[in-house]
């Protein structure tokens, strides 16, 4: 059976320049991928025949594309579902037409075109996608923007699409790069901290732990993902300072004398040199590395900070490392059970520990056992 093109009734695309300056500073301005796109997805959805619109990034070793961000109506089909699940495979026709275009490529009927195979099967009758490609030519990601059914394409659409899909792919492309930047930096900083805990003789997880269980008190008190990101920073490096203390210290099983005590409360200060070394480290992730064994009675060290001078990671960070201590076995002392330490926790509130916090703390570990 032919395919019949229908023609949607014609949305008004206003002054597509102006409009192309307005998403460009909201992808500027954007922190994530995601939120810099999805203002492009809305206009092209307002301004075409598109039912909806998305967002496709690479992902892994190039083997799939992912949605990233989508707007509009989807297909409710199973093989959207899988393609939600699982991303869009790299040898998909239209995905490897597009490593080779410099164009956007509009289809009106999907059924009819080798490129779009597999979309017909998705409830996608039209579909036009823009490619996303790196400095190098590597397809990053694509714009897609689809119909129900069959549709033919105008040139005002098809210019709108193109203009507004090309100018943010650059932008878009920027954002990937950061954000592969920073999912770089972000494993790199974790590798550091296993290979201390590993060294240090902690408990297994150590690490991991105290981040996430930082993360989840960040986010009950309602901090920013970019402030979050600093906190998972400073929990990854909290005490990379260690690396500067003789083992004979840092591994001894018994009390340390003053003297052993003296070093190894140095590692703080180290490990502050060390951090700013990696000049990319925010101020909020060097705090919590600078302030961890602070307390809130200024008999903490190494600055005796006291109250509020503490910085509020270092403040909150300091639950989650004493936390995970008491509740972990060490060669010295066997695990305390949780409801233990938590007693523990709040009898030293405007002691050694910030008393709201501590609120906040109990709240969140009671919400997760």
């Amino acid at each position: 059976m032919t395919s019949v093109l229908r023609r949607a009734p014609a949305r008004s695309q206003g002054d597509p320049t102006q409009a192309i300056i307005g998403l460009t500073q909201m992808a500027l301005s954007a922190t994530d991928l995601t939120a810099g796109v999805t203002p492009t997805l809305e206009y092209l959805i307002q301004n075409t025949a598109a039912v909806g619109s998305a967002f496709f990034q690479v992902s892994g070793a190039a083997l799939s594309y992912h949605v990233r961000a989508a707007t509009g109506e989807m297909p409710d089909s199973p093989q959207m579902q899988a393609i939600a699940a699982h991303g869009l495979p790299a040898d998909t026709p239209l995905m490897r037409a597009l490593e080779g275009s410099a164009h956007a490529l509009f289809f009106d009927d999907t059924a009819a075109a080798p490129e779009t195979a597999g979309f017909p099967d998705m409830g996608v009758a039209s579909l036009a996608a823009a490619p996303v490609h790196d400095a190098r030519g590597r397809l990053l990601g694509a714009f897609l923007m689809h119909t129900f059914v069959p549709h033919a394409w105008e040139r005002p659409e098809s210019e709108c699409f193109t203009l507004v899909a090309t100018t943010v792919a650059a932008l878009a492309g920027r954002l990937s790069a950061e954000e592969a930047a920073l999912a770089a930096r972000e494993e790199a900083l974790r590798a550091l901290g296993l290979a201390l805990e590993a060294r240090d003789g902690e408990t297994q997880g150590h690490t991991d732990r105290v981040a996430q269980l930082a993360l989840a008190v960040g986010r009950h008190l309602g901090w920013s993902e970019t402030r979050l990101r600093s906190l998972r920073w400073g929990a990854y490096l909290h005490d990379i300072g260690k690396i500067a203390i003789p083992d004979a210290v840092l591994l001894k099983p018994g009390t340390f004398t003053p003297e052993e005590r003296a070093v190894m409360e140095t590692h703080v200060v180290s490990g502050l040199t060390f951090a700013q070394a990696l000049t990319f480290l925010p101020p909020d992730a060097l705090a919590i590395i600078t302030d961890h064994h602070e307390r809130w009675d200024g008999r903490g060290y190494p600055n005796g900070k006291a109250g509020e001078r503490i910085s509020e990671g270092g403040r909150l960070f300091a639950l989650c490392d004493v936390f995970d201590a008491l509740t972990s076995a060490r060669p010295y002392k066997s695990a305390w059970s949780r409801e233990q330490a938590l007693a523990e926790l709040q009898a030293q509130a405007g002691h050694q520990f910030d008393p709201a916090l501590v609120a906040a703390f109990v709240t969140v570990v009671d919400g997760m056992y």
